[in-house]
């Protein structure tokens, strides 16, 4: 092995079985929580391009989380020899990859995740990725197999059985947490572990099975709490008789058991600002997170709410770099000088970002020269690495269980997800029960996220809060049936296809996008404050500028003012007559890259590359009502 790897971990017998694996190996890998398994896989990747001679471009590795391949591509940078140069995707990045190659007319990019997973899967199905992989796929590498359900399971069936390559599959059935994703309860229930039974019954004695049963994330017995719980969830899960409401118990009373961080005052304000480490609160739903995100914020607590799934951010230092390159093209001299005082990512240097924009097929022929307009265009489609779009890590992390799958922290605070339920905090229709084996599973996730302290925080007040299931997002309720409170602000809820002060309010462009990239923070509050009192298009509210200390920043998204015309319609023959004139308890999630209307940003006296910054807002908004309008509304 390469000296690349002093200072690291050595490997245990376990870990090494797995690393020696030939390449023409199928192999499965059930790994406990904290098994060491980014660790294992980075030497299990050296080893195929060094020893195995197999070149970075033969093997595909996949993983659910951008936060995974951020992780898995920073270990490899650093202790990676000839395997850095291997490309890990997400999911969705890479079945988008493969639709764009085979089918580049198919109108993907407007299509959700399903749909591309599930173009992906029948492209491979009808021999239209045959010329991909074919003679170039050697070797497929797949982290938390266990959450393959549905679609995502079928495309990977299919891509195993279609190519004659070595895998190395790594996945525990005890942290199995997506079946959620299912709707059909009886579906549901089929899918957990479906994927395991599937290699089993398809590879047969080809298939080898090894295990990773040691802990290396938790460093005190109360992080080890629930790890006991670990070979019982597996082993249960497996047989497809797990009392799921037992074991739910069984782990919600030793949750309980541990110190009781208390409510979210002062005195725990100084205790989360003091410490040193990574911390993360975690709660069984995202209307959870979003009311814990706000109760931080009013005693000025600094964290960061871990964003959907789907979400794909572009850097500001993105836009900025694009805003100082003035022709077509940029050579690598003059990148490393534009980005000199640029806020780039934490722990990517010049040379890796370098790599990782070639990487989006900007490139003329040369490793030396950047193709501006191919950049932008795969910044407009989503195409950027998903290292690029990954959310920053962050002191304390704000987080549903699910969306800290895969992550660990010096210290965790676990929201008590109370008692079970008729009905899942996360399903947004009110009609689909929730599955007591899962929630079990969903607990051992988040109890296990912890390297050195875990703490219990009581459960969340959530009567005025629930899903909307029309517009998808987190409202404020009242307990008089007409009136709404509040709605949650997302990713998209701002105007980008137009430059700020082009559109709804007038302001030089320039001044506006200096502001943003200087004077506009995560975590900063800001205000949506409505233009006009009458909608000004049918079928959505009046248009809303973004206010930040007083400066309007942007304009609200026509699909923020259709979404909040449908949360406010009450019934399908009532028609909206009054709109919130203030929407507050809103925060910045970040600055981001965006790419418009090329023309309007010509107008606008900004650069040729039609790319600009734009404000990302977060939060469970908070209506201010005149006095006047809710008299009307209650009529």
């Amino acid at each position: 092995m390469s000296d690349a790897y002093n200072g690291t971990p050595t490997l245990t017998a376990e870990q090494l079985a797995v690393v020696e694996q030939p390449a023409y190996a199928r192999t499965l890998v059930t790994a406990q929580a904290g098994a060491g398994k980014t660790h294992t896989l980075v030497r299990r990747l050296d080893r195929l391009v060094t020893e195995e001679d197999l070149t970075a471009g033969e093997i595909l590795v996949l993983t659910f989380s951008r936060a995974a391949v951020r992780e898995l591509k920073n270990r490899l940078a650093q202790h990676g020899d000839a395997a850095r140069h291997v490309r890990a995707q997400t999911f969705d990045s890479w079945a988008l990859d493969l639709l764009m190659r085979v089918d580049a007319k198919g109108s993907w990019l407007e299509k959700s995740f399903d749909a591309r997973i599930e173009g992906a899967q029948q492209a491979i199905a009808n021999d239209l990725a045959d010329e991909l992989y074919e003679h170039d796929l050697r070797h497929v590498v797949i982290d938390e197999v266990q959450d393959l359900v549905g679609t995502r399971r079928e495309l990977v069936e299919v891509l195993l059985d279609r190519f004659d390559c070595g895998f190395t599959v790594v996945g525990d059935p005890a942290q199995s947490i997506y079946g959620f994703t299912v709707k059909n309860p009886s579906e549901r229930k089929q899918e957990t572990n479906r994927f395991f039974e599937w290699l089993r019954n398809t590879f047969g004695e080809d298939l080898t099975e090894l295990s990773l049963t040691d802990n290396f994330r938790a460093r005190t017995d109360e992080a080890k709490t629930a790890l006991d719980f670990g070979p019982r969830l597996r082993m249960l899960s497996e047989s497809g008789n797990l009392d799921g409401e037992a074991h739910y118990n069984e782990l919600r009373k030793v949750l309980t058991g541990v110190m009781n961080f208390g409510g979210f005052d002062e005195l725990a304000a100084d205790a989360l600002t003091s410490i040193s480490g990574t911390s993360a609160i975690l709660c069984r739903s995202n209307g959870q997170a979003l009311m814990i995100s706000e109760q931080l914020h009013a005693v000025g607590v600094p964290h960061r709410l871990r964003r959907y799934a789907h979400d794909r951010v572009a850097p500001m230092w993105l836009g900025l770099l694009l805003a100082r390159s003035h022709g077509s093209s940029l050579n690598r001299e003059n990148f490393d000088e534009l980005i000199g005082d640029l806020p780039l990512i934490e722990g990517l240097g010049s040379d890796v970002l370098w790599r990782l924009l070639q990487r989006t097929g900007t490139g003329r022929g040369s490793d030396r020269l950047l193709d501006l307009a191919r950049l932008r265009s795969a910044l407009a489609a989503g195409r950027l690495p998903d290292e690029l779009i990954a959310q920053p890590p962050a002191r304390l992390v704000v987080s549903s269980f699910h969306r800290a799958k895969g992550l660990e922290f010096d210290r965790v605070l676990v929201v008590d997800p109370g008692p079970l339920r008729e009905k899942s905090p996360e399903d947004k229709s009110g009609k689909v029960e929730k599955d007591p084996a899962e929630e079990a599973r969903l607990l051992y996730v988040a109890m296990t996220r912890a390297r050195d302290e875990l703490y219990l925080v009581p459960a969340v007040e959530t009567r005025h809060i629930r899903i909307h299931d029309v517009s998808d997002r987190w409202g404020r309720y009242f307990f008089q049936r007409w009136r709404r409170d509040g709605l949650e602000l997302q990713g998209d809820d701002v105007t980008t296809e137009y430059p700020a002060g082009s559109v709804d309010f007038e302001a030089d462009a320039a001044d506006v996008q200096d502001y943003l990239a200087t004077a506009v923070n995560p975590g900063d509050a800001v205000e949506l404050e409505r233009v006009y009192p009458e909608p000004i298009a049918l079928l959505e509210s009046p248009p809303y500028l973004i206010q930040h200390q007083g400066r309007p920043i942007g304009t609200a998204s026509e699909k923020f003012r259709r979404d909040l015309y449908r949360f406010l319609k009450l019934g399908p023959s009532y028609v909206p007559r009054s709109f919130p004139s203030l929407i507050s308890s809103v925060r910045i999630d970040t600055v981001e890259t965006v790419a418009g209307n090329e023309a309007a940003g010509i107008r606008a006296g900004l650069d040729q590359h039609g790319v600009w910054l734009a404000p990302r807002l977060v939060g469970l908004s908070t209506f201010t009502w005149d006095k006047k309008e809710l008299d009307v509304e209650a009529q």
